[in-house]
């Protein structure tokens, strides 16, 4: 419960996709935001897609209307990144431009406070990012997931330099705004759930390139097995469940046949290479209903999230 004593101001640079669900969650949580955008118009649209979010969570039963309006007046809107002067906290959330996110990161570091902590929501490592810091020692990764105001996990991740309280802050912060952090211990491309998240889609796109079986057969194999135990168990948890000497018995034989190709498929880039081309070529009408079907299923989690932490 986040209380006047506990209560922070925390600042989001980048008001995309991204930058806007993440404010909205602290927000949410009872935290001031200050979201530093681009231009009237990207902020604009911010607001907006934050107004949109938080209705469908009444929609869904759960957030109350009249709680809207309060979490918006706990949200500011500016292009200035001297606003983040006053931030105990400041999430990077700029595209995937790496002069950029390392200029902002020099720029944030001599507008906010020495014991203001900076982190980056990107898929980027620390190190990454901080040419032009010096205090490295307050600098981390918050790698949330899309979309940020449904999916609780957040990677987390520091430097070699980031300091053992900068992340015991940072992680306990996100655990009393309803996410579940998860520390990864040493620097990797990816983080983690990118890394298994492509391990699984390189060996699925391989198969479905090589012919062995349809896109849709393909994608219900793991929907209707590891998908749904995943969602209980992770892969190293199922394989104990399993048995090691069985799964590792198993992976010797299977391993040295699975795909370890560089790049994804030739026949890949010849579908992404074709204006609008896609695997399932869908319509747009179809495409929005499976989109609807699977936030469906996010707020469904979610719900049951609430309730266990309740």
């Amino acid at each position: 419960m986040i209380t006047n004593e506990n209560r922070i101001k925390i600042a989001v640079v980048g008001d995309g996709t991204m930058g806007h669900g993440i404010a909205e969650v602290f927000a949410k949580a009872g935290h001031e935001v200050t979201i530093i955008g681009l231009n009237a118009e990207s902020l604009d649209f911010a607001k907006k897609r934050i107004l949109l979010s938080l209705n469908e969570f009444v929609e869904m039963k759960l957030f109350e209307a009249d709680q809207i309006q309060p979490v918006l007046s706990r949200i500011s809107f500016t292009t200035e990144i001297e606003a983040a002067k006053d931030a105990k906290m400041v999430i990077e959330a700029l595209p995937e431009n790496m002069e950029l996110k390392n200029q902002t990161f020099g720029t944030l570091e001599k507008v906010c406070a020495e014991d203001a902590i900076l982190a980056t929501a990107s898929g980027h490592s620390v190190s990454e990012v901080i040419s032009q810091v010096k205090k490295r020692d307050r600098v981390i990764a918050t790698h949330f997931w899309f979309p940020p105001q449904l999916l609780p996990l957040v990677e987390v991740c520091g430097a070699p330099e980031t300091s053992r309280e900068t992340i015991e802050y940072t992680c306990d912060l996100l655990r009393k705004i309803g996410k579940k952090p998860a520390i990864i211990d040493k620097e990797i491309d990816g983080f983690i759930g990118n890394r298994i998240q492509f391990a699984a889609l390189r060996e699925a796109w391989a198969l479905y390139a090589a012919g062995v079986a349809s896109a849709d057969a393909i994608d219900s194999v793991v929907r209707y097995s590891i998908g749904r135990r995943y969602s209980v168990t992770g892969p190293i948890e199922s394989a104990d469940l399993a048995g090691l000497p069985v799964m590792v018995n198993f992976a010797d034989y299977l391993q040295p046949s699975l795909c370890n190709d560089k790049k994804p498929p030739e026949k890949l880039y010849e579908l992404m290479n074709i204006k609008g081309g896609t695997v399932y070529n869908r319509s747009r009408e179809e495409v929005e209903k499976l989109t609807l079907a699977r936030k469906k299923e996010l707020f469904r989690w979610l719900a049951s999230d609430m309730e266990e932490d309740s």
